[in-house]
């Protein structure tokens, strides 16, 4: 069966759920449309050329200009319309699942009172794959369509338009609570022998190490692997206390704080706009930052001796950046 027709029988298969999708059919015919603009256009300037180098020409057919009106007027503009929509769906209603799984005493029964989910605990995990999958299958759709588009066009334009997706963060393998879905996934199915009614929804979703650095790893439909690498790239270590910032960058949060030039009490997200990702250098990424507790309970499961002295270590430095930051309050106060 073709992608296009399983990604379509997939979609239909969720539409009481009202999820947005890609328009797979539309764009691909758009491709058609534009690949029929430039086969005529390249016809004719081909018979020109050929009149003017006395028969021989070195023009490429069917192959689409740098400026073309059919792809920068109709195909990108529609393909990052329907990819901020299932990215913003995603991401919402991963949040709203994630807090309610995390949720504990008033808050937990607060959220179950206003119905943020209905049924059973095996509810809320059949929800998780169902979200993991959505996720999944619309990358390898991007990835399929994208793909379509290189063979009728110069991969120029293709690769500039990724580029400007991943700085606008609308693509989804950068989504912070596809990480956090991850982890949930790989929690669950790790405590599955204690509950029985636990159901694992992704076979191929796994925590690995290699060298001894962590990673998580996803197999997608189509055979391609997701490596999350789990390393900070300020300290070096295992991510403690993991956040994820809009880059889609993980970093320890105690290190985040120091690339940001803010104290533990003050927050990350106190942070002034202009600083930018260790990583990457893109600024303004340290406000819409995300806290990945699901992955801090997945490391913290499985790396219990090295989470034991970062803790310790953690809390030394935490209490001395809250004793440094008090004095400081004091000092303003004295007018010292």
């Amino acid at each position: 069966m073709k992608f296009c027709k399983r990604y379509q029988e997939y979609m239909q298969a969720q539409e009481k759920k009202k999820l947005p999708a890609l328009g797979f059919k539309k764009l691909k015919k758009i491709l058609k449309r534009c690949s029929r603009h430039t086969t005529s256009s390249s016809s004719s300037s081909s018979s020109q050329s050929l009149l003017n180098n006395g028969g021989s020409s070195s023009l490429p057919l069917n192959t689409c200009p740098d400026q073309c009106p059919v792809c920068d007027g109709t195909f990108f503009p529609s393909l990052l319309t329907e990819m901020s929509a299932v990215l913003g769906c995603f991401n919402q209603r991963a949040q709203k699942l994630l807090d309610l799984h995390l949720a504990s005493g008033f808050r937990k029964y607060f959220f179950w009172f206003k119905g943020k989910s209905k049924g059973s605990h095996n509810t809320l995990i059949q929800e998780g794959k169902d979200l993991v999958t959505y996720a999944l299958i619309n990358a390898v759709a991007i990835r399929k369509i994208l793909k379509k588009y290189d063979k009728v066009h110069y991969s120029k334009q293709g690769q500039m338009f990724k580029s400007q997706v991943q700085s606008m963060h609308k693509e989804i393998l950068q989504s912070p609570w596809l990480c956090e879905l991850m982890a949930f996934h790989i929690n669950l199915r790790e405590t599955k022998d204690k509950s029985r009614k636990a159901h694992a929804f992704f076979g191929g979703c796994s925590l690995t190490f290699k060298d001894g650095k962590p990673a998580l790893t996803c197999e997608l439909l189509d055979s391609t692997n997701i490596d999350i690498d789990l390393t900070c790239s300020i300290c070096l270590d295992t991510v403690f206390d993991p956040v994820s910032l809009t880059c889609g960058h993980i970093f320890c949060y105690i290190c985040a704080c120091s690339a940001a030039s803010v104290s533990i009490v003050d927050g990350i997200k106190a942070s002034d706009s202009k600083k930018k990702c260790p990583l990457c250098r893109e600024s303004g990424v340290y406000e819409g930052a995300v806290r990945l507790e699901e992955l801090n309970i997945l490391l913290g499961r499985n790396c219990q001796e090295y989470w034991e002295e970062r803790a310790q270590a953690e809390r030394v430095e935490r209490l001395k950046q809250i004793k440094e930051h008090w004095e400081s309050q004091c000092r303003l106060f004295v007018g010292v």
